[in-house]
């Protein structure tokens, strides 16, 4: 598994609402934020159960009460604090959670963290496939 070698900037706390998301691409992995009480929770944009972005569109993850981060393939729920699964194909899983450091009102995407594999482009691979047999 790789990691991150360096620290990246995220955002200023202020330039986000409550409970509004923010994403980031760091070596074409996808990760979120969403702020929640003056807080930023940060994940891979990655669902346990398929491995598939969870979001419908760009920085929309929320239910649409908003106040639980959902899957837009297959529904599940997530808790925003913690990233637990508590509906869904995947319950009891979670998250994969990214590791922030805050500094005053920016807050960065820590170094010396694991990162997850990169995506599998699946029109390429299959072209590959094709070329391949």
């Amino acid at each position: 598994m790789d990691k991150l070698d360096r620290e990246v900037p995220l955002c200023q706390l202020d330039d986000l609402e409550e409970l509004q998301a923010i994403e980031l691409t760091i070596d074409e992995r996808q990760l979120f934020a969403i702020r929640q009480d003056n807080r930023l929770h940060a994940y891979w944009n990655s669902c346990p159960h398929l491995g598939i972005p969870l979001n419908w569109m760009p920085e929309k993850f929320l239910d649409l009460d908003g106040s639980l981060i959902q899957c837009s393939s297959h529904g599940a729920l997530f808790q925003i604090d913690g990233g637990e699964c508590i509906a869904g194909p995947c319950s009891g899983d979670r998250l994969t959670q990214v590791k922030l450091r805050a500094d005053g009102n920016a807050w960065y995407v820590a170094a010396d963290q694991p990162m997850p594999q990169p995506p599998v482009n699946l029109r390429a691979q299959a072209l590959q496939d094709l070329e391949d047999s």
